[in-house]
Order: structure tokens, then sequence, then C-alpha cells
């Protein structure tokens, strides 16, 4: 027989708990983010915080499959290009059980090498600091894919993995830089200057508007431009909330949603340097691909003006590319928050906008239709200049190139040998003249990478 409890003692119980629980994470906070420590009683609560995601680390329960919604498919499947052109294959490997990158001849869907970046040790290679220390504790190698991999002049490539890395031929770290949590898109002006987005710590707005939370559970995301020089050292950087601000345009970020506060209401995936002058922009401007706005826009550093805004039919876009002196292309995720939650109204779509006519119009949209490309996050696009068009599903590991009449020539589907389809990470083509000869030099390294 149970003994009956006084519920004093109950209630006592209930109190000493919750100072507890408050006192702990007291103790954790001022661990990772305090300028005054406690010593290794504070060490001791983060240690203990973080003993689920030590466990992560071990490699336990971790898999980074996705939905298999291609069973018929694994490899490549389909015909090969005609014009040289090679594809930067960055896929979790389910065999290997990490990202890896991969350069591919598309005239023969050969590999022609492979990086394997040691993330593990890249970490233990910095000093951890303790205001981004949670932004990128998780990126080991079982865990962390490998963003939007860029090959650079010098042969080395260029990747996104929370901080902003670059490697050698042999995956040999060349530098790798801390001072912002990078993520998504990156992409090289024609000085080799380095475009990416980050996310700002200390946010740059005051205090009374976003606070200065950096917990998981939702610290506003100071969502920044960034731009650095080929060597990984920053030039410039820019909230893009700080932006708005300055332009106008601060109701958007304080007068949405259901009276509460939104931690994330830019969410930048891509930044498009402009490399040209032109009647409708000038070579520095940016373009910007902001995600929880469904907005693009035409951003100018030099005078911190927004030049062009566009929040035409696209829905949580990726990925601005542009297309010529006025046109620019977009890939229209077209999804939307229902009732249930986010979805694909339908399938993506590839936009095209044109500045001199003012009108968009949608880029073999019945291709899309008919293999049923459809990722609700991330995705990429690229028509090329003959309008043949390249499409990461990324959501659902698949990649396809499409002719120019809008059959579709081949499809890569990221099928690991226990049969599971896993993550592609932002793939890129390379078909442009200085893309080839960047390959050229790649491929001219004739060191041997297991000396």
């Amino acid at each position: 027989m149970f003994k009956k409890i006084e519920i004093w003692i109950l209630y006592l119980a209930i109190l000493l708990s919750i100072l507890f629980a408050v006192g702990f994470g007291v103790l954790v906070r001022q661990e990772m983010v305090g300028s005054i420590k406690a010593g290794w009683v504070s060490k001791g609560a983060l240690t203990l915080a973080e003993i689920p995601v030590n466990i992560k680390k071990l490699g336990i329960s971790v898999d980074l499959a996705v939905v298999d919604r291609f069973s018929n498919l694994d490899g490549f499947d389909g015909t090969p290009n005609v014009e040289e052109s090679y594809l930067l294959l960055s896929r979790y490997d389910g065999d290997l059980n990490e990202s890896i990158v991969e350069l591919v001849d598309l005239t023969t869907f050969q590999v022609l090498h492979t990086w394997n970046p040691d993330i593990d040790a890249f970490n233990d290679l910095v000093e951890q600091v303790d205001e981004f220390k949670y932004l990128w504790r998780d990126g080991t190698n079982k865990r962390q894919r490998v963003f939007h991999p860029k090959l650079t002049r010098d042969g080395g490539l260029l990747f996104n993995s929370y901080l902003l890395r670059k490697i050698n031929f042999c995956s040999d770290l060349i530098f790798q830089n801390t001072h912002d949590f990078f993520h998504h898109s990156i992409e090289t002006d024609s000085d080799g200057n380095i475009w990416t987005p980050s996310s700002l710590y200390p946010q740059t707005l005051p205090v009374r508007t976003v606070g200065r939370d950096i917990s998981e559970d939702g610290g506003f995301l100071d969502d920044a431009i960034v731009n650095l020089s080929p060597d990984g050292k920053i030039r410039f950087e820019k909230s893009v909330s700080q932006i708005f601000i300055d332009n106008g345009l601060e109701y958007l970020l304080f007068s949405v949603g259901d009276m509460h506060f939104d931690n994330d209401p830019i969410h930048l995936n891509d930044t498009q340097p402009v490399n040209f002058d032109g009647e409708f922009w000038q070579k520095g401007d940016i373009f910007l691909s902001l995600r929880h706005q469904s907005m693009i826009l035409l951003y100018r550093p030099s005078t911190n003006n927004i030049i062009w805004k566009g929040t035409g039919p696209f829905f949580h876009q990726h990925d601005v590319d542009i297309l010529d002196n006025h046109r620019i292309s977009v890939f229209n995720n077209k999804s939307k928050d229902f009732v249930d939650d986010d979805e694909v109204d339908g399938h993506n779509e590839v936009i095209i906008y044109d500045f001199k006519t003012d009108t968009y119009s949608s880029h073999l949209k019945d291709s899309l239709i008919e293999n049923d490309v459809r990722t609700i996050t991330e995705g990429r696009s690229q028509i090329l200049p003959n309008g043949e068009l390249f499409i990461e599903e990324s959501n659902y590991g698949r990649t396809l190139f499409f002719n120019s009449d809008g059959s579709l020539r081949w499809t890569h589907v990221n099928r690991a040998e226990n049969e599971n389809v896993y993550h592609v990470s932002w793939s890129r083509i390379l078909y442009t003249r200085e893309d080839i000869q960047i390959v050229k030099k790649v491929l001219s390294n004739t060191r041997d990478c297991d000396e």
C-alpha cells in the first residue's frame, strides 16, 4: 500500500522543481552567453543540457533520408548532354553517412572528382564562441549538409556548413570564417569576392524591438548580406531588416502575423551580385531572395537603397538569377502556409520577370507539372542561354535537366545502397566559358590526395 503524502509536501516539491528548472536554465544560459560565468557549476549545467546533442553527434538515430517518390529511379537516368557541361553535385551519401561533393561530367555522367570535407576536424580547429555555439554544434560529419558548393578561380571549393569554408582539391581546409552563422547560397562577383547570407549576433536592431535571445527556440534571426574577400575576410555586411527600416518598409517586420512577434521575418536565401551595368541596374547591385516575404529585392549597397522590389506570382521562392540585361528568373516553390501545414499548391515553377515589359512568365511550366516537381523548401533552377533548364528538387533528392522544348533529358536520384534516398544540397550546373576553364584547372591538379 502507498502511504498518503501530505498536500503541503506535494506543493513544496512542485515549487522546488520549478525553482530548480529556472535556476538550471539560468546557469546554462549564463555559461553560453553571459559575460560572467559560474565556474564549474554553470559548465556542469551546460554539459548536462548538451547530453541529447552529444548523443546525436555519436551518430545514434541519425537519418537524413527523404521521402522516396521515385522508387524506380537510382542515380542518373536518361541521355547525357551534348554540350560540354558539368554538375557540382552536393549530396548526402547514405552509405558513407557523410556529405560529399562530386564533379560530374554531364556528357558521360562520369564522376571526375569527389570532395569529402572532414567537418569534425574543421570544427575542432575552432575556439568555440559562446554566442554561436548553439548554431553549429550539431554540424558533425554524420549530420552536416554541404550547401551550395562553388568552385573558385584558384581551384578551391567554397561551401556553407554553418561556417563559411573553403577547401582545396584534396578536401584540406584553406580557411573557415566563424564571424557569423553563414547559410544558404554562395555566389562570387566579377572580382572574385564572395556574397552569402548570414545571421548576425548580437542583433543590430534595438533590444526593445527584437531582444537578444539566441536560444534554439526562437531568438530573432537578423539575416544579413555579407561580402567577403577571396581569402574569406569580411568587407561589408548589412542587416536586411535594417535595410527595410532605412527604406520605409519597417511595417513588414513588426505589423504582420496574429499579434505575435515574428522571429524570422526575412529568411534570406539567395544573394545574386550584378556584374555589369544596364538600363535597370548597376554593377555592384545585388538581387536578394527573401523567402518569408515572398519578395525579390534589387539592392544598391553603395547608397543603401532598394532600387526595385518584386512580389509577383511567387510564394516562398528561392534562387534568383540574372538571365540578360533585362530579365531575371526565380525558382517559385509555390508553397503556402495552409491551415494544416506548409505545402506546394500544385507544382514548382520557374518564373521569368522582364524589366522592359514589367511582365512575368513561366518557363517550361507544363514540363514541371508533367514531372511532378514540387519541393516544399529549398530548390534551385538555372535557365541556360539556349532555353534548357536545370532543376534541383532538394527535398526529394532529385535533380532534373530539360531540353529547350520541355522534354526531360535526364534525372538523378540520390539513392544509396540501402535503398533510401537522401538530401541534395543546392548543386550547381557548370556550363559557361569561365565555369569550364575553372573545371579544367581543377582537373589539372596532379596531386595524390592519398599521400
